[in-house]
Formats: C-alpha cells, sequence, structure tokens
C-alpha cells in the first residue's frame, strides 16, 4: 500500500527556517519513476501548489510565491523527500502535504486532481 507521512512542521517566527520531510513506502515503481509535490492548504482556502519534482531525472518547479525561499530535494534510495523552507513568512502558514504520481513530469502540477496519493499533512504556522 502506498503511503506518505509528512514530518517536520511547527511553529516558526517569522524570517525563520524548517525544513519538512517526506518518507514514502509502499511505492510499485522505483522511487525514482516518481513525480512528488509539494501542497499547502491554509484555514478556508483551497489547497496550493508549492514545488514539483518530475520522474528522473527530477527537474524541480516552484511556485513564484516561494521561489528562492524555498528548497526541493529528495533522496530516491531512502525513498525520502524535503522541502528547506527559509526566510518565512506569516502567509506561508498552512497545512503542508506532500504528494505522489507515477511518471509524472509535473506538466499539470499545480492541479490537485493531477495526484493520486497523499500524505496526511503537517502543520507549519509563521507568527511572532
Amino acid at each position: 500500500q502506498l503511503q506518505l507521512v509528512e514530518s517536520g512542521g511547527g511553529l516558526v517566527q517569522p524570517g525563520g527556517s524548517l525544513r519538512l520531510s517526506c518518507a514514502a513506502s509502499g511505492f510499485p515503481f522505483p522511487f525514482e519513476d516518481y513525480g512528488i509535490g509539494w501542497f499547502r492548504q491554509a484555514p478556508g482556502k483551497e489547497r496550493e501548489w508549492v514545488s514539483c519534482s518530475s520522474a528522473s531525472p527530477g527537474r524541480t518547479t516552484y511556485a513564484d510565491s516561494v521561489k528562492g525561499r524555498f528548497t526541493f530535494s529528495r533522496d530516491n534510495n531512502k525513498k525520502m523527500v524535503y522541502l528547506q523552507m527559509n526566510s518565512l513568512k506569516p502567509e506561508d502558514t498552512g497545512v503542508y502535504y506532500c504528494a505522489a504520481e507515477d511518471h509524472y513530469y509535473c506538466s499539470a502540477a499545480t492541479a490537485v486532481t493531477s495526484w493520486d496519493s497523499w500524505g496526511q499533512g503537517t502543520q507549519v504556522t509563521v507568527s511572532s
């Protein structure tokens, strides 16, 4: 059974940093054959795309709102993905989710419906 588990969320002051992790298990194909996405959802708002790493060769794209502040990385051997978040702002607050789709190259990554598998999310709160 394919499973994604996020961790690393918490409360941080504006300008601070957090590193989110997403552990994958039960994937029927090699992990490098999966596109992996990060999304976030603030209270009362729709789920918003943050970043996507394609299936091999693992090209990464970012939403304009996080470009230059967030960095996506993945360790295919460990089946782990990470989202390093720097210079955090209050508007970055929300529940952060990782998502997976096999043989996916982020062509329509911003659409929630493009992704079949989701984690349960981890809360990030940016507040003084």
